[in-house]
C-alpha cells in the first residue's frame, strides 16, 4: 500500500492552487501517513521520483494526446466539432477560449501535478540516506528539470503564474503562493533550476534502460530553448545577452550528439517503435509501453483512417487523424517528411489526408492498437532549428542558414541559397521570402505533429504580428473556426476562473477575458 501512496501522494497537496480548500485539508483518513514517514528509504524515493515521471504522461499535461493547447490552438489541426462537450474544445481553435472551460482548468492542474510531486520529494531527500549519493545528486537534478520543463509550458501558456518551490503542507501554505509572479521571476527560477540540472552528475545520455529519465543533453537544450524564448517575448534589453546564452546552451548539446550529420539518422528511423532506444537524435521521451493495457501509446491507432492499416492493425471507423489544409499547403512535393508523415485515404466514408508519422502495425501491438510508440519531447532537429533561429536573430544568416540546411539536406529538400535563387522553385521564395520565415516553416513540417507549433508562433511573433498571420491566412482552409476572432489577447490563455475566483486581486485575470 505504501507504493501507491508515494506515487499520488503529490497529487494530494496541491493539484493546481485552486484545487486546495479548508475542508480538504482537513480531511482525515485513518489509513494515510504522513510525507516524511512515507519516504524513508532510497526505494520510496526512486518511486516518487517515477510518479513525477508518470505525472508527465497525462494527455491533460505534455503526453501524446496533449494537442489542444498547442496544434490544435495553432493553425496545424483544427478542432470542427462545435457541439461535442459542451463545445469546449471548439473553443481552443475558434480562439473563443473562455476562463470557465473545464479542459483548460484540467491543463493547468495537471501542468502543477508534476511540480507538486517535484516539491515533495525535493522537500525530504536531504533526510534520507542513499547507498550512493551520486544517485541522490541525480534525482535531485531530475526533479529540478522537471519542475523547470513544467514551469516552462506555464509561463509561455499562461504568462505569470503562481511560483511554488516548496512543500505545501497547509492551507496557510496555499493562501501565501496563490499570487501570480511576473513572468521574469518564472523565467529567473527556471533557469535557476536548470542552471543547477546541467552542472549535475547526470550523464551526458541516458543509456537504453534509462530512456526516459533526464540527460544533460536534455537540460542543456531546454535551457537553450528558454534563453531563446526571453529573448524573444521579454524585455528588449535583454534580448542579445539572452540569445548568446541560448546560443552557449543549445551548442553544448549539439555538442553531445552521437551522431556526425543528421542526415546520417533517416527521418522515418525517429518514430520506428524498434529503434526508439538506441536512436541517436531523440533526446528525451515518455516511453510507453507495446502491448501493455494501461502504458501503450494510442497514437498510431487514433491517428488511423478507415480502410487503412499504414497506422495501426486496429480497425478504424473513422477519418483518423485530421489537421488544416493550410498544414497540408505547407508540405513539399518530394519531401521525405510528406510522405512519412501524411497519407491520403481513399475509403468513400474519408476522402482526405490523415497523419501517418506516428506508426505501429506490429502484431506485438496487437489489433486492439496497444502501440509502443514513445512520445519524443526534445530531439536533434528541433535543437538544430532552434540553433538556426538564435544565429537569425544575432543577424548571422550565413550561419543559420548551415543549420536550417542540415534539416533540409535529410528530407531531400534543396537547400536555401538553391531555392532562393531559383526561379523554378517559386513556391519557396513567395512563401517564405524571409530567412525567419523559411526556419519557421522548416519546423512546422520537421516537427508536425509533435505539439510544437503554438510555442513557436508565440516565440516568432509578438501578439500584434500573431494576429495579423493567422487573419492572413485563408479561412477556407482552416475550416469552421473563425480567423478573424484572434486578437492580441489570444497571445496567452486566460487563467482558469476557480484560480482566478480564489484571489482576484493576487490572481489577477489576463487582459481581454474579463
Amino acid at each position: 500500500m505504501r507504493n501507491i501512496y508515494v506515487i499520488s501522494i503529490g497529487l494530494g497537496l496541491m493539484v493546481g492552487l485552486g484545487s486546495c480548500n479548508k475542508e480538504f485539508l482537513e480531511q482525515s483518513n485513518p489509513n494515510s501517513v504522513s510525507v516524511d514517514k512515507a519516504l524513508k528509504t532510497e526505494n520510496d524515493v526512486s518511486l516518487a521520483v517515477n510518479g513525477a515521471y508518470q505525472a508527465l504522461r497525462s494527455s491533460n499535461c505534455v503526453g501524446e494526446g496533449a494537442s489542444l493547447w498547442t496544434d490544435d490552438r495553432a493553425d496545424d489541426v483544427n478542432t470542427t466539432d462545435n457541439q461535442s462537450n459542451n463545445g469546449e474544445p471548439f473553443q481552443f481553435t475558434a480562439f473563443a477560449l473562455l476562463a470557465s472551460n473545464t479542459y483548460l482548468q484540467s491543463h493547468w492542474t495537471a501542468l502543477y501535478v508534476p511540480i507538486s510531486r517535484a516539491n515533495l520529494v525535493l522537500s525530504v531527500i536531504d533526510k534520507i540516506t542513499f547507498a550512493d549519493n551520486a544517485v541522490k545528486t541525480q534525482y535531485i537534478a531530475e526533479l529540478k528539470f522537471i519542475r523547470a520543463f513544467m514551469y516552462f509550458n506555464l509561463v509561455r501558456e499562461f504568462g505569470g503564474v503562481p511560483l511554488v518551490t516548496e512543500r505545501l503542507s497547509s492551507l496557510d501554505d496555499v493562501n501565501k503562493a496563490t499570487f501570480r509572479e511576473t513572468r521574469e521571476n518564472v523565467y529567473a527560477q527556471i533557469i535557476k533550476d536548470l542552471v543547477d540540472v546541467v552542472g549535475s552528475n547526470l550523464p551526458n545520455v541516458q543509456p537504453a534502460a534509462g530512456k526516459g529519465r533526464v540527460s544533460l543533453q536534455a537540460a542543456n537544450a531546454l535551457l537553450g530553448q528558454v534563453y531563446l524564448t526571453m529573448a524573444t517575448t521579454l524585455d528588449a534589453a535583454s534580448k542579445t545577452a539572452n540569445l548568446n546564452n541560448a546560443k552557449t546552451y543549445l551548442m553544448a548539446c549539439y555538442n553531445m550528439r552521437g551522431f556526425s550529420k543528421l542526415s546520417d539518422i533517416p527521418f522515418a528511423d525517429v518514430f520506428d517503435v524498434n529503434k526508439k532506444n538506441t536512436n541517436q537524435e531523440i533526446i528525451w521521451q515518455i516511453v510507453y509501453k507495446q502491448g501493455d493495457p494501461t502504458y501503450r501509446s494510442s497514437l498510431a491507432a487514433s491517428n488511423q483512417a478507415k480502410g487503412e492499416t499504414i497506422n495501426s492493425l486496429a480497425p478504424s471507423q473513422g477519418a483518423g487523424g485530421t489537421f488544416t489544409n493550410d498544414l497540408l499547403k505547407e508540405f513539399e512535393t518530394g519531401d521525405l517528411r510528406t510522405d512519412y508523415s501524411v497519407k491520403y485515404a481513399n475509403d468513400p466514408a474519408v476522402k482526405a489526408y490523415f497523419i501517418t508519422k506516428f506508426r505501429d502495425n506490429s502484431a506485438a501491438a496487437t489489433n486492439l492498437g496497444y502501440g509502443g510508440n514513445d512520445w519524443i519531447l526534445i530531439r536533434y532537429a528541433d535543437v538544430i532549428l532552434n540553433l538556426a533561429e538564435v544565429f537569425m536573430q544575432l543577424n548571422d544568416n550565413a550561419t543559420a542558414i548551415t543549420y536550417l540546411d542540415m534539416v533540409r539536406a535529410r528530407a531531400a529538400r534543396p537547400l536555401y541559397a538553391v531555392m532562393m535563387a531559383d526561379p523554378a522553385y517559386a513556391f519557396y521564395p513567395a512563401k517564405y521570402p524571409t530567412l525567419k520565415l523559411a526556419i519557421l516553416h522548416e519546423r512546422r513540417i520537421e516537427l508536425a505533429f509533435e505539439h510544437h507549433r503554438w510555442h513557436d508562433l508565440i516565440r516568432f511573433f509578438t501578439p500584434a504580428e500573431l494576429v495579423a498571420y493567422i487573419r492572413a491566412k485563408s479561412q477556407a482552409d482552416y475550416n469552421n473556426s473563425p480567423l478573424s476572432n484572434i486578437t492580441t489577447k489570444d497571445y496567452y490563455f486566460p487563467i482558469p476562473l476557480n484560480e482566478y475566483k480564489l484571489n482576484p486581486e493576487k490572481m489577477p485575470q489576463n487582459p481581454g477575458y474579463d
